[in-house]
């Protein structure tokens, strides 16, 4: 449906309409914010604190999770060939640095300090998303796609992980 249909002609209407609004330099900050060369460092900077803290599981986990960012987004965007807003290149859904600044960003404050951070890395996600709208990078699907793929993910594995850490086999009640 994110690639062809109804919703792709409202989503791509919506982009068009919202390309170019805001300070450009805003926007583009909002947009770099999702580069691997930005928003990894981040997560390594709190996997290294951490594993100082002790919690070199949880640290795995998080790098994990940064890995399976190119391994699940490469293959969908190859299957699903969406061109772009402002050119005929296809390959743009789901967003990558959308899945990069949300797995960063969150990854980094549920290892430091989940109460404090997580709402930060929540506006940066969504900094993310909006600059990569409004500069035209992507159609406002392939960040809610991706958004969605990840946290989705996200909640499944820390359900996942609650289960076993009260002793249930996952889909027992």
């Amino acid at each position: 449906m994110a690639v062809r249909g109804p919703l792709t002609r409202l989503d791509e209407s919506a982009g068009r309409a919202l390309i170019g609004v805001g300070p450009a330099w805003l926007t583009e900050l909002g947009a770099d914010l999702g580069h691997a060369h930005v928003a990894v460092p981040v997560l390594l900077v709190a996997a290294g604190y951490a594993v100082w803290r002790g919690r070199r599981v949880r640290a795995l986990y998080a790098g994990l999770a940064m890995v399976l960012v190119p391994a699940l987004v490469v293959p969908l965007k190859l299957l699903l060939d969406r061109p772009g807003p402002l050119t005929a290149a296809t390959g743009y859904y789901p967003s990558g640095h959308t899945a990069t600044a949300l797995v960063a960003y969150c990854g980094a404050a549920l290892l430091v300090h989940r109460r404090a951070l997580l709402p930060v890395a929540v506006v940066l996600t969504a900094a993310t998303g909006a600059g990569l709208v409004l500069r035209g990078y992507h159609w406002p699907l392939d960040v809610a796609g991706s958004a969605l793929l990840f946290t989705g993910l996200a909640l499944l594995a820390g359900s996942v992980r609650r289960r076993r850490r009260s002793g249930r086999a996952p889909g027992s009640r």
